[in-house]
């Protein structure tokens, strides 16, 4: 079974973040890889990273990076595959690492999401895989169909609260 989707972290002191990504993709039946580079620490490791995916298989890359932030901008500079940026909460309330991501320079782009969104992460990149996988796209379907539910469901529990003056 070859991945389709790669996360990488920083440091495995993201996992807790990146796990909400792993359980939804698991969930979802999507095969992925999970590994720690740093864009700092082991820059030829990212750079080879990176310019093998495609070749490997992967289509969509979820890179988790706090502080410099630098990771998920060095993987896009060398790939052509869509790099999802994750800011990881450390400093300034993780502002310092979505700042790092969202900056990128014109022709590198980096999708981001909300900073630990590691779950909206993986619902991106499994509607990018849907877009060719009708199986996939019916799973995301389900489990989209199922957030809905759990709303309804609460919307009616608290029409069911009452309270003196509540009207409805």
């Amino acid at each position: 079974m070859k991945p389709t989707v790669s996360i990488i972290m920083g440091s495995t002191s993201d996992l807790p973040v990146m796990e909400k990504a792993a359980k939804f993709l698991d969930e979802m039946g999507v095969f992925f890889e999970m590994n720690a580079l740093s864009a700092h620490r082991t820059p030829a490791e990212v750079e080879t990273f990176a310019r093998r995916a495609k070749e490997r298989g992967i289509k969509v890359i979820l890179a988790a990076a706090g502080m410099a932030a630098a990771l998920p901008g060095v993987i896009a500079a060398n790939t052509t595959l869509p790099v999802i940026g994750i800011p990881i909460k450390g400093m300034l309330d993780g502002l310092d690492s979505m700042l790092s991501i969202i900056q990128m320079p014109p022709g590198i782009p980096v999708a981001t999401v909300g900073v630990n969104g590691a779950l909206n992460a993986a619902i991106l990149a499994v509607e990018m895989l849907s877009l060719s996988d009708e199986q996939l796209a019916s799973r995301l379907a389900e489990y989209k169909e199922n957030l809905k539910q759990k709303i309804v469901k609460a919307n009616q529990e608290l029409g069911e609260t009452k309270y003196k003056h509540k009207t409805n």
